[in-house]
């Protein structure tokens, strides 16, 4: 355990107002350590967090949390934020079963206003925040803290295209610049020149040229404001910023305590207009194994404090991402007009092993999912064959896209969905729950799930056989289950499951990795004398009817699995049941799918034992359902 003193008289940001420059930074150093100690313990997003320790202490110094509103944007910044919001007691049960959220959450305090973890929604929360304050007539501020990366997205540009209209009192908005540098600092001038521009003198002389301007004609007006709002720019940069509306300051240095705190108290004063304070941060910052990390430890497992090695596990199988990647540059190596579009996630995605293969046919828009789905779009219509590698609870975005300038024009664009299904300790923000359901509604949509690597290889084959209309594959996150991949996997044949394991009595259809779990399940249920069929269906659009029919009509039971939302592949198993006259002659069916919650972090096999999803749950659903008495210990047993 590091040692703290400073802190250790901290339980709430209110404790640190007395406090001067000299033991802000002291305090930040602790706030540092205890980040790092914590994280080591618990595993979780550890970069981001460091990059922000001096901002996070100098925000709760600053401004009065929890009455003015501070809002982080994604949330994997949000540790030091917890440390110092009363939580610290709690801080090594970070993403643990029960424990504090990975990010903001409502639920968890009053310093956590909005719930993140998705980007780029800082600031229409905060717009939100500052319209129902004015509705109100209260006079607290609010504020949002967004990253570069961030700003990419273009929900960002519409939150701040509307803000000088929606508001007149007090929003400020922290650009965190911590990797591509819209304006680099220039050192001291910068934060001199910081200072000055945000200062109450600058800020006075501006409202009186502001008053002598307004007895110009109009056309004499317009060219004193922009004439003042460009030589500030041409000495700090941020035009941009001010043609949306925005008051800009910066850049400043995120990690000088002695300009951060005095800049940011002169940018709470400004209440005219929005503000946007430009901070320079380096992610990692404070820790070496970090700053020389090529990804600045981003997202870490439990490590070593001192070394900063971390404890991962050694698997014998391949994790689906890699075997997506891998597969994926086999096949462009035999086709050329195979291309491959990331929105900011090319390690999580498994295609930064494409780029570097294929460096000039990989495409990464920044976190931008709307624009990658009709960027794919366009590249097919033109006769190349993207492959749209999105997580399954991000391609959310760009749903309207999918619909509309995909599946309507019938486009070959290939949808791979990672992290599908249950995802452990990021919770409920990053499960992919609903692809099964949102996908497989839209007409003409080819959508596959893969139940191992095999079976993933073959369905990167058959996703770029289709030519007329778009696909879609998902896969979840972790390892494989070992099983031996072709040098070259054939494509499947579309709409077409198979038969793992023969039975009589009971049929479990499977859709996806819980194949596994419903062949234990076949074998707990043998061993009450109940004889199960195992298919996996491979497709959940379009449907195998053939096979589904079947199954209905040789066996008493049947059960359907998927690792997705009610309404989704068990749903269309019914639909077809119902629409072929299956159920008139009694057949017994039990749909087995996540349930009606959003789940919290937990570990996978946790979340899906909690799910109803393992093997013995399945085993009983079936037991249940021919009407055998049974509860989970005589399954087992």
């Amino acid at each position: 355990m590091p040692v703290t003193p400073l802190l250790d008289q901290v339980t709430f940001p209110a404790d640190t107002r007395g406090f001067d420059i000299p033991q802000l930074r002291q305090l930040a150093d602790e706030v540092r350590a205890e980040t790092i100690d914590a994280v080591s313990v618990t595993g979780g997003h550890l970069g981001a967090g460091l990059g922000v320790v001096e901002l996070t202490v100098a925000l709760h110094h600053v401004f009065e949390t929890p009455r003015d509103i501070l809002i982080w944007d994604v949330g994997h910044q949000c540790y030091p934020h917890k440390i110092l919001t009363g939580r610290r007691d709690r801080i090594r049960t970070l993403r643990q079963p029960g424990g504090l959220s990975g990010f903001t959450k409502r639920s968890e305090s009053e310093y956590d206003p909005f719930g993140a973890a998705h980007a780029s929604t800082s600031i229409s929360a905060a717009l939100g925040f500052a319209a129902a304050r004015d509705q109100k007539g209260e006079h607290n501020r609010v504020v949002a803290v967004i990253g570069d990366g961030s700003m990419s997205a273009g929900m960002a540009y519409e939150a701040m295209n509307n803000a000088a209209e929606t508001t007149n009192g007090q929003l400020m908005v922290i650009l965190n610049d911590n990797d591509m540098s819209i304006a680099p600092p220039v050192g001291g001038m910068s934060a001199y020149l910081a200072k000055q521009v945000s200062g109450g003198a600058y800020q006075n002389f501006r409202r009186l040229g502001k008053k002598v301007a307004e007895h110009m004609p109009r056309p004499f007006r317009n060219a004193a404001r922009k004439a003042e709002e460009y030589a500030r720019g041409m000495i700090t940069g941020g035009t941009f910023f001010e043609e949306l509306g925005f008051y800009y300051i910066g850049p400043v240095d995120g990690h000088d305590m002695d300009n951060l705190v005095p800049i940011l108290k002169n940018a709470a004063a400004i209440t005219d207009r929005p503000v946007v304070v430009h901070v320079v941060t380096q992610k990692g910052k404070g820790y070496a194994p970090a700053e020389s990390s090529a990804d600045k430890l981003h997202a870490v497992v439990k490590f070593d404090v001192v070394s900063g090695k971390q404890s991962k596990s050694v698997s014998n199988a391949p994790s689906y991402t890699k075997v997506f990647g891998t597969e994926l540059i086999k096949r462009a190596k035999i086709d050329p007009s195979i291309v491959a579009i990331t929105a900011a996630m090319p390690s999580g995605t498994g295609l930064d092993l494409f780029g570097q293969a294929f460096p000039e046919r990989t495409y990464d828009v920044g976190i931008a999912e709307q624009h990658a789905v009709t960027f794919a779009a366009g590249l097919a219509a033109d006769g190349m064959k993207p492959v749209c590698a999105i997580y399954s609870t991000f391609l959310q975005r760009g749903y309207d896209q999918v619909v509309h300038d995909v599946a309507i024009q019938k486009l070959p664009v290939r949808f791979a969905m990672d992290r599908a299904g249950l995802v452990g300790a990021d919770g409920a923000t990053h499960a992919g729950s609903f692809d099964i359901g949102y996908m497989g509604a839209l007409p003409g949509m080819v959508l596959m799930a893969a139940a191992d690597e095999a079976d993933l290889a073959a369905m990167i084959a058959t996703s770029l056989e289709i030519d007329d209309r778009p696909s879609a594959f998902r896969y979840p996150r972790g390892d494989g289950v070992g099983v031996e991949i072709p040098e070259l996997a054939a494509p499947l044949e579309i709409g077409k499951g198979r038969i793992v394991r023969e039975g009589t009595s009971v049929a479990i259809l499977s859709l996806g990795t819980r194949l596994q779990e419903s062949l234990k399940a076949a074998d707990l249920l043998a061993a009450r004398g109940v004889s199960a069929t195992v298919a996996d269906a491979r497709f959940a659009k379009p449907l195998d009817e053939d096979l589904i029919l079947r199954l209905a009509r040789e066996h008493e039971c049947l059960i359907t699995v998927e690792e997705g939302a009610m309404g989704g592949f068990g749903a269309f198993v019914l639909q077809l049941l119902a629409e072929k006259g299956a159920l008139d002659t009694g057949l017994k069916i039990r749909t087995l799918h996540l349930p009606d919650i959003f789940q919290d972090q937990d570990t996978p096999a946790a979340m899906y034992a909690t799910a109803g999803l393992n093997a013995d749950h399945i085993a009983v659903a079936a037991l249940q359902a021919l009407g055998v008495g049974a509860d989970r210990g005589a399954v087992r047993a």
